[in-house]
């Protein structure tokens, strides 16, 4: 190992030292610079006492390359520029004496003054107006390390690179760059004194004293933003704590007490406050992944026994993503309620011990103390966050499905297909309840391509339902999650900023009159054709089914309240067989309607058509209420998921503002359509509700069979050569795919042969009354 990494340091120092000579008039690149110092003092570490002389010459070469950027440095940053010189000194001491700890701190001094200069170079640069120094010196710089629960930003190099293009003053970039480079420096603080413990409970004295320089150097970095919170005293003070921790482990002496003080110091410190929009996504975050912790540990423990690892690791993660949001968010919670804030932390800690013991097997505890100790945590997490915090964004929601779906490919490389197929359906659950209701009002074109890849896919991409259910490879799982997670990194970025009062309220108001539309027509044409003579009768069994759908509707958002995200999980199966049985009554319906209400007044046989209706009339009310039932309660199903999802992005009464404008509009749509139906004459009328009867069965057949596609009960083959935009599928059920459009078009003849149909046995009936008239009466033929 040690001889390819000298291999690799000396290519880059050839590189290094060669590319000047061709090229006198450039100047080395910072970055590259700052990388080549790192990669040559860490292999001197490694190899200074094999051999000593090598060292020796190695630093003398960082200690020449650290020369180009010198002048730079210490034009900006004079300090920093001094404390790498002093660290290079304090090297070539270690060198010297042999001692592998003192070069360890001298090495961290060196890069922690790099780093220090590359930041205030950037600032510095950027308050001269000179955006293009900035962009250079913006490479000397660390990121911080993605997890599960955060991801690098790219705030700073965005805000820079438009600086540099002067699409915003170069003024304006300083705030991106001070809230990027001081949060990724603050992580890797903690970081920092997390990998100190590590090293000292494992005795390793070279990484124990590397680690506390290192903190040290990162303080040194975030120093004049604690003392614009906290004062130059208290600066000067955290300077000390951080001075006496790099010496003691410099010694080899006890940690406990300056490392204790240290952290007192860091104690509700954060350099860069999160933004009021981080603030609610770390909160959403917190949030969404407790509420899955007893979720998954009742998942894997029965009779006292853990009976499925994976799902305890899961829970432990879930916990682990709260814990880190939490963090986050200590700061500002301390200055809220002190007290109940280390309440909450408290719990945090029981909660995480007592799945701890689950996944080593030392103690597990019972699924109901899981659920009962994460209640409590969020009964009390309720009262202390901001009621704006608690409003859950659609940030938050991706972050969460994202770790789910992590999860399931967790599970999918341990062969436990189950439980991936578990995680996918959480995964989906909370896309459905969350994002995707704001998709559907403002970013409709990726709602079908998400669906597509979380369920059966569409052309050849497969989807992740038909993998797993086939047990397929983890490559090819993972090449479609990698699909998937490029689709909702495009809705994320669509939906940001969507959550205002007034969208809000617009897409309640979308939702309701999306949803209502349909089950009115349905509704007011059946209803305007049962208006006269004896028909009248068949609109009390529409009005049963209606108000029972109703109640079934208000009863789903009670029920709602409490298990949304397990409703969720099944939100299409169920919205396909209440499609199935709407649509099979409504062909019931419209075969009645054409046969028996378009036709049978002007039937000669009077009595026998009354005998016939009587014959039949239990099992035409029994049609007719389940007609109504499921025409309203298709609808209002997904409408309350819809709805209970936007509570959560905003307040109640916005949202109920949003749902009265909604069926404002489907009551105006409704009257027009009755207001209509009276004024025509009685056979246009019926013409009218034909048409419309046969158009709501189109758009129902086409909803539904789109549906039928996304859960894979139905096959998809695409129509390439078609392409409609998203609206048509919106709101007339139409989609490029030849099971949709066939349906469909064998509905239309199914309508449309029903009414030809009538029009012949209407003809017929004529004629065999006309005969019979004729045969009883020869005279009058005569």
């Amino acid at each position: 190992m040690c001889s390819s990494m000298r291999f690799a340091i000396a290519f880059l120092l050839i590189f290094f030292f060669l590319t000047p000579s061709a090229a006198p008039a450039q100047s080395p690149a910072p970055g590259r610079t700052a990388e080549l110092i790192r990669a040559v003092l860490v292999q001197i570490q490694l190899q200074m006492r094999d051999d000593p002389a090598g060292a020796r010459a190695r630093l003398a070469e960082a200690h020449d390359a650290y020369a180009s950027m010198s002048p730079t440095i210490a034009r900006y940053a004079p300090d920093a520029d001094a404390r790498a010189r002093a660290g290079f000194t304090d090297a070539e001491q270690a060198l010297t004496t042999g001692d592998a700890p003192a070069f360890a701190v001298a090495r961290s001094h060196i890069w922690m003054a790099i780093l220090a200069g590359g930041y205030d170079v950037v600032v510095g640069s950027l308050r001269a107006e000179d955006a293009r120094t900035a962009q250079q010196w913006l490479a000397v710089r660390e990121f911080r390390h993605a997890t599960r629960f955060s991801r690098p930003n790219a705030d700073a190099a965005r805000a820079v690179h438009d600086a540099a293009t002067q699409a915003i003053p170069a003024a304006d970039a300083i705030p991106a760059v001070q809230a990027d480079l001081l949060d990724t420096y603050q992580a890797r603080l903690n970081e920092a004194l997390q990998t100190l413990s590590a090293a000292d409970q494992r005795g390793f004295a070279s990484r124990r004293a590397e680690a506390a320089a290192l903190a040290e150097g990162y303080f040194a970095i975030l120093a004049p933003v604690y003392a614009e919170q906290r004062g130059n005293a208290a600066a000067d003070a955290a300077r000390t704590a951080f001075a006496r921790l790099r010496q003691a482990a410099q010694a080899g002496d006890d940690l406990a007490v300056p490392l204790d003080a240290v952290q007192q110091a860091l104690r509700g410190f954060r350099a860069a406050p999160l933004s009021p929009a981080e603030q609610k996504r770390r909160t959403g975050q917190m949030l969404r992944f407790l509420q899955l912790v007893p979720i998954e540990y009742e998942r894997g423990v029965r009779n006292g026994q853990v009976t499925i690892d994976l799902e305890i690791r899961e829970a432990i993660t879930f916990h682990a993503g709260a814990f880190a949001a939490f963090t986050d968010l200590r700061d500002l919670l301390e200055q809220r309620d002190a007290a109940l804030t280390e309440r909450v932390a408290g719990q945090f800690g029981a909660l995480g011990a007592m799945l701890a013991n689950a996944g080593n097997r030392s103690a597990v505890a019972d699924p109901e103390a899981v659920r009962t100790s994460t209640t409590a945590l969020l009964t009390d997490l309720a009262t202390l966050l901001p009621q704006e915090w608690q409003k859950q964004d659609s940030g938050a929601d991706f972050d969460v499905i994202r770790t789910a779906l992590d999860q399931m490919e967790q599970a999918v490389r341990a062969g436990e297909y189950e439980l991936a197929e578990s995680a996918r359906l959480e995964a989906y659950a909370i896309m459905e309840i969350g994002p995707e209701v704001k998709l559907i009002a403002f970013a409709p074109q990726y709602k079908p391509v998400i669906e597509g890849y979380f369920w059966y896919g569409q052309g050849e991409r497969k989807g992740l339902a038909y993998l797993i259910e086939r047990r397929a490879a983890p490559a090819e799982i993972a090449a479609t999650r990698a699909a998937l997670d490029q689709a909702l990194a495009e809705a994320e970025q669509a939906l940001a900023g969507k959550n205002a009062p007034g969208a809000i309220a617009t897409n309640a108001a979308v939702i309701v009159f999306r949803e209502g539309l349909e089950a009115v027509l349905i509704l007011a044409s059946l209803m305007g054709s049962l208006k006269v003579g004896a028909q009248r009768r068949f609109r009390t069994p529409l009005w049963i089914g209606t108000a029972l759908a109703l109640g079934a509707t208000v009863a789903t958002w009670v029920l709602a309240q409490g298990a949304l995200m397990a409703m969720a999980r099944f939100g299409e199966t169920l919205e396909a067989i209440v499609s199935l049985i709407a649509i099979a009554v409504l062909l019931l319906i419209t075969n009645w309607f054409f046969h028996d209400v378009y036709w049978k007044d002007w039937m000669a046989s009077f009595h026998q058509q009354k005998k016939r209706i009587l014959s039949g009339q239990a099992g035409q009310w029994l049609g007719l209420i389940t007609l109504g039932f499921a025409s309203i309660y298709r609808e209002g199903f997904e409408t309350v998921l819809f709805l209970q999802a936007l509570t959560l992005e905003g307040d109640m009464t916005v949202v109920f503002a949003g749902v009265a404008i909604g069926l404002l509009l489907t009551l105006l749509v409704g009257l027009a359509v009755f207001v209509m139906q009276a004024k025509l004459p009685h056979k246009k009328m019926l013409i009218v509700t034909g048409v419309l009867i046969g158009a709501v069965l189109l758009q129902m057949v086409g909803n539904t069979v789109n549906v039928l596609q996304v859960i894979g009960w139905l096959p998809i083959h695409p129509i390439r050569w078609l392409e409609l935009p998203y609206w048509t599928g919106f709101w007339f059920g139409l989609y490029p795919t030849w099971e949709g459009i066939g349906f469909q078009a064998a509905a239309a003849i199914f309508v449309i042969g029903s009414y030809y149909l009538a029009e012949y046995m209407q003809r017929r009936e004529r004629r065999m009354a006309l005969a019979a008239s004729a045969a009883s009466n020869p005279v009058r033929k005569a």
